[in-house]
């Protein structure tokens, strides 16, 4: 009997009797018959994790929807600059247009000395400076306008009046046309001068 007691599987059945007996003993029914369990405090409709709702998450969307708005203002501000620039763009390229066009004009009716005509224009004047003021007018008679006022505006102011004089009393066509002479001389701009580069 000791042989029986003292072999492996005599322990190993004896160990399996005292572990059944061990649980059975602690989960028995009577003990958990007057336990009340503690439900949990949330409905079958939040249980799924796709129904969460985190109020740090609402409170990001919304903190993006704010920063869309301004994003949405500044771009909208932006675009109306945009828009203004470009009507001042054209304003200032229509100004640059008729300051450009009142220069051409400007350029058309002044009359400018080049370098090259200043010596040829000095001996005509003198030339005619040395004629009666009656040879003159009828020297000037075939000359254009701009050459006479050119060369009128080179002879000393005395024999440039004695030549006016004698043309505004031969007719009134030749009265005006020496008028318009007088005005013209006004709008003469001399040769500018010519700056060193030593």
């Amino acid at each position: 009997m000791t042989r029986i007691l003292q072999s492996g599987w005599m322990a190993a059945l004896v160990g399996c009797i005292l572990y059944l007996a061990t649980t059975v003993f602690v989960l028995s029914p009577s003990k958990f018959a007057g336990a009340q369990f503690i439900q949990a405090d949330y409905s079958a409709d939040d249980d799924p994790s796709w129904r969460f709702r985190n109020p740090e998450f609402n409170q990001w969307v919304s903190q993006v929807q704010v920063e869309k708005e301004k994003l949405d203002l500044r771009q909208q501000q932006l675009d109306e600059w945009q828009t203004r620039l470009n009507l001042e763009l054209q304003e200032m390229s229509l100004v640059t247009q008729t300051v450009n066009q009142l220069q051409s004009n400007f350029d058309q009716s002044v009359i400018r000395f080049k370098a090259q005509e200043t010596d040829n224009v000095k001996h005509q004047a003198k030339l005619i400076s040395s004629m009666s003021p009656e040879g003159a007018v009828a020297i000037v008679d075939q000359m254009s306008d701009d050459d006479v006022v050119r060369i009128l505006f080179t002879m000393k102011p005395d024999v440039a009046s004695a030549i006016l004089d004698t043309l505004s009393k031969r007719s009134t066509a030749d009265a005006k046309r020496a008028a318009l002479l007088t005005e013209r001389l006004h709008e003469v701009l001399p040769e500018p001068p010519v700056v060193s580069t030593r």
